[in-house]
């Protein structure tokens, strides 16, 4: 994979994984999930903020070190989705696969129709299943 399909993969990641505090006591994702999500929220209105304020504060001078600071803030989103991509392109480790393969097996038997995957499962088809376990929805994914 290369650094934009990994990002994409981040991207996707964080958007499946479900918003429920209680995930936090059982997987530490969660917090990785939530902080990605306040860094690319707010971090880019940051980076613009310190760039306006150097150049109104400092003038021009000020330019080149404005656009260095601004770079290096907005990498910071950047930076958070493609370690999120990473991790979520992981294989599970053997517990929370047999977790998974159990969860995928109680969705189908309720009338869900959930593929698991032929390989190992990563940590992207755990936020799948946790998305679709929220959300009340088994349909195929």
């Amino acid at each position: 994979m290369n650094v934009v399909e990994i990002i994409k993969l981040g991207q996707k990641y964080k958007q499946l994984w479900p918003e429920k505090v209680e995930l936090a006591s059982y997987f530490e994702e969660y917090r990785a999930i939530q902080v990605s999500r306040l860094v690319c929220r707010y971090l880019p209105g940051v980076a613009l903020f310190v760039f306006i304020m150097q150049l109104y504060l400092g003038g021009i001078q000020q330019l080149p070190q404005s656009i260095v600071y601004a770079f290096f803030i907005l990498s910071i989103p950047v930076q958070a989705l493609v370690m999120l991509g990473v991790k979520a392109d992981k294989f599970l480790p053997p517990a929370l696969a047999t977790w998974y393969k159990e969860g995928v097996a109680k969705i189908n038997q309720s009338g869900g129709n959930i593929k698991l995957s032929v390989q190992k499962p990563r940590y992207f088809d755990l936020a799948k299943l946790l998305n679709v376990s929220y959300s009340g929805a088994h349909h195929s994914s």
